[in-house]
């Protein structure tokens, strides 16, 4: 998790510089013991980079606005670990009915999950998460409640941290959307369709 960690404080450390706002709205890392009550109430072991992630910052201050600080990834919060179970179970709790109910093709793997771990959230409900599933360990995803299916946006973590290093540091847009950085104000990040 090393390269995550650089990722992470490279970014943080551009976010200070550009966005004191949404640097303001990071609170401190979660402690070992949240992440393994974390754990322990998810059912499995959280991803490394998602656990690196939490020992930096564990969520940001929540916004009452979109006009207020810390959606920075692509208009995402980061969650605290109370918000993470709280959207793990609710995932979880939709896979369950749909095949309770026999409508599994629909939604289980479409648009929820109960190995996906949300770590972001848009004020709309939307989500970015990590995918625990055999074969997509560590993907990042993202859930846009109306569409019928989840958008893969990046590999892993480390993946999408470089990506938002290098556009926010080069003003260029995402690779894996048509999106370009933007300081609102002078004080947070926005991602504006190019």
């Amino acid at each position: 998790m090393h390269n995550m960690q650089e990722l992470w404080r490279r970014f943080e450390e551009w976010l200070r510089r550009n966005a004191p706002g949404d640097y303001s709205a990071l609170r401190p890392g979660a402690s070992d013991d949240d992440v393994s009550r974390l754990e322990s109430r998810v059912g499995f072991p959280l991803h490394g980079e998602l656990k690196s992630l939490l020992s930096e910052h564990n969520g940001v201050t929540p916004r009452r606005s979109s006009t207020a600080p810390g959606a920075f990834l692509l208009g995402y919060s980061l969650l605290d670990t109370e918000g993470i179970l709280e959207w793990h179970q609710n995932l979880s709790a939709m896979a369950h009915e749909a095949v309770e109910e026999g409508y599994e093709e629909e939604v289980v793997g479409r648009t929820a999950h109960a190995q996906w771990v949300p770590f972001a959230q848009s004020l709309t409900g939307d989500l970015l998460f990590v995918d625990h599933r055999t074969g997509h360990d560590g993907e990042v995803g993202e859930i846009s409640f109306g569409d019928p299916e989840y958008l893969p946006l990046w590999p892993s973590m480390t993946v999408m941290l470089t990506d938002l290093c290098n556009a926010v540091e080069e003003s260029l847009p995402l690779p894996t959307t048509r999106r370009r950085p933007s300081v609102h104000e002078g004080r947070m990040l926005e991602w504006v369709t190019s």
